[in-house]
């Protein structure tokens, strides 16, 4: 069966502008509640004998004047704290207070000062761009081989508009996250995200990938026809594989605790959105380039 993919290619562009709109809009609108990796804080950790509940840690601390308290159960027994940077006569009233919940061993205790997590904000941007070039030329290098009738840096450059809408659809979504739910923007978010960028990289390859074989063996063919033929072909592979990633990151994000519930629904949301673009947004956009191209050199 031969599904026309390409016949509704404006329907998509259309959708791709609608969500990538609406995720800005949230992003200007909410802005990120970065975590304390990034605006700086106390973490305390601790490993309890019997682990009381998030509840009664919360309430035996609240008379501390910490501000806002984000409790994070790790393991069997232990529990990481986050909370407004505190001084050293804090830091021992936090865990005398615990201490009458449960016999305790402080694991580790440490500050992270507003300089620390304003230079941690400027390198994961560096660290994020540097991610999109790499990939950049790597694509590039990879489809040298191919030069029409589009050059192997084009196929780069529609990566990259593809990764893009993955990255700020996935941040834009975070943005409302964090505006309703209180979810914190930090570490394990970032690392997240530049793992999107690895994952869905690889479904955008596959798909420019079989368009190249196509190519080489099927020169004169119709450009639109050799890709709508190159989606018939990875589609149900790129979905196969989406869907079984996405039962795994389902089951972590149900089963695997308060620490790496936003981590796995940072990777869902990121995935269904990479297995969308690749099909649905990096695809189209090879015959559009191609179209806009012979417009504007009617001789090629």
């Amino acid at each position: 069966m031969n599904i026309q993919f390409l016949k509704i290619t404006k329907i998509y562009y259309l959708l791709s502008l609608l969500l990538l709109v609406l995720a800005v809009v949230c992003l200007l609108s909410f802005g990120l509640k970065f975590g304390i990796d990034f605006t700086g804080g106390s973490i305390l950790e601790v490993e309890f004998e019997n682990r009381p509940s998030n509840q009664l840690i919360q309430e035996k601390i609240n008379n501390l004047e910490l501000g806002e308290i984000i409790i994070q159960p790790r393991g069997e027994r232990e529990v990481v704290i986050k909370t407004k940077e505190i001084d050293s006569e804090t830091h021992q009233k936090i865990v005398s207070q615990l201490q009458e919940l449960s016999n305790l061993e402080e694991k580790g205790f440490e500050n992270i000062g507003p300089t620390i997590g304003r230079e941690l904000r400027e390198k994961t941007i560096v660290l994020v761009v540097v991610s999109l070039i790499v990939l950049l030329v790597y694509i590039s290098i990879a489809f040298k081989n191919v030069s029409w009738p589009l050059s192997s840096w084009q196929y780069g450059v529609i990566s990259i508009i593809a990764l893009t809408f993955d990255v700020l659809l996935t941040i834009g979504f975070f943005a409302i996250l964090g505006k309703y739910y209180n979810a914190q923007f930090n570490i394990p978010v970032i690392t997240a995200l530049l793992t999107i960028l690895g994952y869905t990289i690889n479904d955008k390859v596959i798909i420019f990938d079989r368009v190249r074989e196509s190519l080489l063996k099927r020169r004169g063919d119709d450009f639109k026809e050799l890709v709508n033929k190159s989606l018939n072909e990875t589609i149900f592979r790129s979905l196969s594989t989406g869907t079984c990633t996405l039962l795994v990151l389902f089951a972590i994000f149900l089963l695997g605790g308060e620490t790496l519930k936003y981590f796995s629904l940072t990777l869902i949301v990121g995935i269904v959105a990479g297995t969308y673009s690749s099909l649905f947004l990096a695809a189209p956009l090879l015959v559009t380039w191609l179209k806009w191209k012979e417009r504007k050199s009617p001789n090629i």
